[in-house]
């Protein structure tokens, strides 16, 4: 089991969108996923039209009172899974942070699902922000997927990313923590989004993912569907692209293609 991180302290990057559209791509594609909401906005979870459901955020197995197989729910869609986020998440913020291993309660919580299987990846979509739930969501992963929106803007977070990285790994709270992997978001066919792809391919070279994601009006509308662009706009250009994505993301991780239907 591979757990990834889908984070970017900047809002508004289609972080959540990479996370729910990932999701449930490699979902379609017979890959037992399971998709945690840390967000306390929650986004994730209305965004597969699901509703919160009190109690089954990650809320409780931050704080030590609940196994975290427990808030695991299933969707209608065939091997996707979910931890809905909630409003309670916004108080972890505080109480986690009074905890001598804040920085390492939800590694030490996922240790569980490690050790059963259960899952092939799980996908943890992060508050854009840089506090205690992101930073335990970099310390419980094995790579980080950072979306990255084709502005000159977005390069400044990407250096600001990249240092929380180094001080995650350098404080022992994870020190195997890699960067997996870039993605490129909300491309327009302009100049400027063309110079911070190359500008990023510079710095990252193979880290960056083939797949970009373009600016659409069908993947802002899909969240408020409750579907994910696959299902609300099959054939269009963002389905398109969170597909090679699925594709990509999993030659990156040399899956069997035995196990991929086609």
């Amino acid at each position: 089991m591979k757990i990834i991180a889908v984070a970017n302290q900047k809002g508004g990057v289609g972080k959540t969108t990479t996370s729910v559209n990932l999701a449930a791509c490699l979902a379609a594609q017979g890959v037992k996923t399971l998709l945690i909401d840390i967000d306390p906005q929650a986004n994730a979870t209305s965004a597969l039209g699901l509703p919160t459901i009190d109690g089954h955020s990650i809320y409780e197995p931050l704080l030590g009172g609940a196994p975290i197989a427990e808030k695991v729910v299933p969707t209608r869609w065939r091997h996707l899974w979910v931890i809905p986020g909630d409003l309670a998440l916004a108080g972890a913020e505080i109480e986690v942070a009074r905890a001598e291993d804040h920085l390492t309660r939800l590694r030490s919580a996922m240790v569980p699902l490690r050790n059963d299987s259960t899952f092939d990846f799980v996908l943890l979509d992060c508050p854009p922000s840089l506090g205690i739930l992101m930073t335990n969501a970099l310390a419980a992963a094995d790579e980080l997927l950072i979306p990255l929106q084709c502005e000159y803007f977005a390069l400044e977070g990407l250096s600001k990313i990249h240092q929380i990285v180094n001080k995650i790994r350098e404080c022992g709270a994870n020190p195997t923590l890699t960067i997996g992997g870039i993605l490129m978001t909300m491309f327009m066919r302009n100049n400027l989004a063309t110079q911070v792809i190359a500008e990023v391919q510079n710095h990252f070279g193979d880290v960056i993912f083939k797949t970009v994601i373009p600016r659409t009006v069908r993947l802002s509308e899909a969240p408020s569907h409750g579907l994910p662009i696959h299902e609300y706009d099959p054939n269009g250009l963002g389905a398109t692209a969170y597909k090679a994505l699925a594709t990509e993301f999993l030659d990156r991780h040399k899956w069997p293609a035995a196990a991929v239907p086609a």
